[in-house]
C-alpha cells in the first residue's frame, strides 16, 4: 500500500500541483497517473487513491447513502459547470441558452457516441433511460396479436409501458422468470430465446438488472434475435460508465441508459442508440418536423427545456474517463464483494447476487431470511443512518445495495456490522417506536 505522499511524488512536480488545487478532474488525472502501471484489481484496494477520488465530492457523510442505483451526487467540477450554465441561461435565457449553450450538445453528443461505440449520427441525448425506452417501445410499429417478450425482472416503468400497449394497441405480452442468482449466462439466454414465437416481434431485456444487478449475456440474445426477425430493446439503464463494454458488444437495436447514476452526470441525463437504419421508421415520443424523419434529433423534440444539464455531462465525461471504466468497475466489485463476501457466510444471510464478475459489479442484493426486507431497510436507516432500496419481487426479496466511488471502505463496514447485529438479534423489535422517517427513500426508483 503505497502512502499518500509517494502516491503524490511518483506522479511528477505538475500532477503535484494540480492535486493540491480545488479541481476535481485535474486530482482525478494525476492520482490515476501516478497508478497507470498497477492493475485495476490492485488499483481496487489502494485507498490513498481512492481518497483522492472521494474529496472531488461535496456529500452528507452523516449518513451512508448506498442506493447509488437511484441516481448520483456529481463531483464538484459537474456540479459547478451544470451551476454556471444555469446562470449564464438566465442572464437571457432566448440568447445564452438557445444560441450560446444548446447549439454545445453536439459536442456532447460526440463525446458520448465515442465513449459508447456508435456514430454520433445514432444517438440521441434524453432525460433518462425510462424515456429512452419509452421511445423505442412506443415508437415501434406493432399489431394487434404481435407479441413482446421480456422477463417479470425488468425495469418496472418499461413493463408498465408495454402493459399499456397491450391495452392500447392489442398486443401481447410474454414475462419469463429466471432464478436469482441464475445458473448460468447460457441459462439466461436460452430462457429468453425459447420464449420466442412465430409471433414474436420485439424482445426487451436488461443489460443490467436493476433488482439484484444481474448481467444479461447481451450479444448472444441479439445475435439470435436478429437472425429470427425479431427487434432487440435492450434496457441499459445501469449499465454505461458502470462496467466496460461498447456498442459492438451487444449489437441490438435500441439502446437506452441514464446518465445520472454511474457517469455521475446532473440529474435528468441519459442517451438512447438507435441502430442507423432504423431511425426512418421510429415514430419519436413527441412529433417532430416531417423533414427530421431520418435525424436521430427528432427524438429530442421535447420542447423548452434547460440547456444546463446535457451540456454538464462533457463535465461528467471527462471526470469518468479521468478515473477509467476499468479501475472503476474494479473497486465497485471491490467494495461490493467486501460486504457480500463477509455477510454471505451467515447462515440467516441470503445473497442474491452472483458475484462472478461476468454476472455483476457493484450492485448486490442480500436477504435476511427471518426479517421482513422493509423493516430491515427502515432498521438501517433508523440506527445506522444507512440509506439502501427494499427489493420485494414476487419470487424473492432483499436489499439492494449499491456503492459508488466515493463510497468509503468504513461506509461498507458499517453497512456489514449493521446488518450482522440484527442477524445476530433476529427481530428489528422497537423500530416502530423510534419512527424512522424514510418516506419516499422506502421505495425503489432505479
Amino acid at each position: 500500500m503505497w502512502s499518500r505522499r509517494q502516491l503524490l511524488k511518483v506522479s511528477g512536480s505538475a500532477a503535484l500541483a494540480a492535486a493540491f488545487r480545488d479541481d476535481g478532474e485535474a486530482r482525478v488525472r494525476a492520482a490515476s497517473e501516478a497508478v497507470q502501471r498497477q492493475s485495476a484489481d490492485a488499483v481496487a484496494a489502494h485507498e490513498d487513491y481512492w481518497r483522492e477520488i472521494q474529496s472531488a465530492f461535496t456529500l452528507d457523510r452523516t449518513i451512508v447513502n448506498l442506493n447509488n442505483g437511484g441516481c448520483c451526487p456529481s463531483p464538484r467540477v459537474v456540479h459547478e459547470a451544470f451551476k454556471r450554465y444555469l446562470d449564464l441561461s438566465n442572464q437571457a435565457p432566448v440568447y445564452h441558452m438557445w444560441q450560446v449553450l444548446e447549439p454545445n450538445i453536439e459536442s456532447v453528443r460526440r463525446q458520448l457516441a465515442a465513449e459508447f461505440g456508435c456514430d454520433a449520427e445514432e444517438l440521441a441525448v434524453t432525460r433518462n433511460a425510462s424515456e429512452a425506452l419509452q421511445i423505442a417501445q412506443l415508437g415501434v410499429d406493432l399489431r394487434a396479436g404481435d407479441e413482446v417478450v421480456t422477463t417479470n425482472q425488468d425495469y418496472g416503468r418499461m413493463l408498465d409501458t408495454w402493459e399499456q400497449r397491450v391495452h392500447r394497441d392489442g398486443i401481447r405480452l410474454s414475462k419469463i422468470s429466471f432464478p436469482v442468482p441464475p445458473k448460468s449466462q447460457e441459462d439466461l439466454a436460452d430462457r429468453l430465446l425459447a420464449a420466442i414465437t412465430p409471433a414474436t416481434r420485439v424482445l426487451h431485456f436488461c443489460h443490467i438488472t436493476n433488482l439484484t444487478g444481474q448481467i444479461f449475456p447481451v450479444r448472444r440474445i441479439c445475435d439470435e434475435a436478429r437472425r429470427r426477425g425479431v427487434t432487440t430493446i435492450v434496457d441499459g439503464a445501469h449499465a454505461f460508465a458502470h462496467f466496460p463494454y461498447k456498442a459492438a458488444d451487444l449489437g441490438c437495436d435500441y439502446y437506452g441508459t441514464s446518465l445520472h447514476k454511474w457517469l455521475l452526470a446532473p440529474i435528468g441525463t441519459g442517451f438512447l442508440y438507435v441502430r442507423r437504419e432504423n431511425i426512418p421508421a421510429l415514430w419519436p415520443l413527441t412529433p417532430a418536423v416531417a423533414e427530421k424523419k431520418g435525424d436521430i434529433r427528432k427524438f429530442e423534440e421535447i420542447g423548452t427545456h434547460p440547456a444546463a444539464n446535457h451540456n454538464a455531462i462533457a463535465e461528467a465525461m471527462a471526470f469518468h474517463q479521468g478515473i477509467g471504466v476499468e479501475r472503476k468497475a474494479a473497486r465497485l466489485r471491490y467494495l461490493r464483494n467486501r460486504w457480500a463476501t463477509r455477510l454471505a457466510t451467515h447462515p440467516k444471510v441470503r445473497i442474491h447476487t452472483n458475484l462472478d464478475p461476468e454476472h455483476s459489479c457493484a450492485i448486490g442484493t442480500v436477504q435476511l431470511t427471518h426479517v421482513p426486507t422493509r423493516q430491515l431497510v427502515e432498521r438501517l436507516w433508523a440506527d445506522w443512518r444507512i440509506i439502501a432500496t427494499p427489493i420485494v419481487h414476487a419470487e424473492y426479496e432483499g436489499v439492494r445495495v449499491t456503492p459508488n466511488v466515493y463510497t468509503t471502505i468504513d461506509e461498507i463496514d458499517t453497512f456489514a456490522s449493521a446488518v450482522e447485529r440484527i442477524a445476530a438479534k433476529g427481530s428489528v423489535s422497537g423500530l416502530e417506536a423510534r419512527g424512522s422517517g424514510l418516506g419516499s427513500l422506502n421505495r425503489p426508483h432505479g
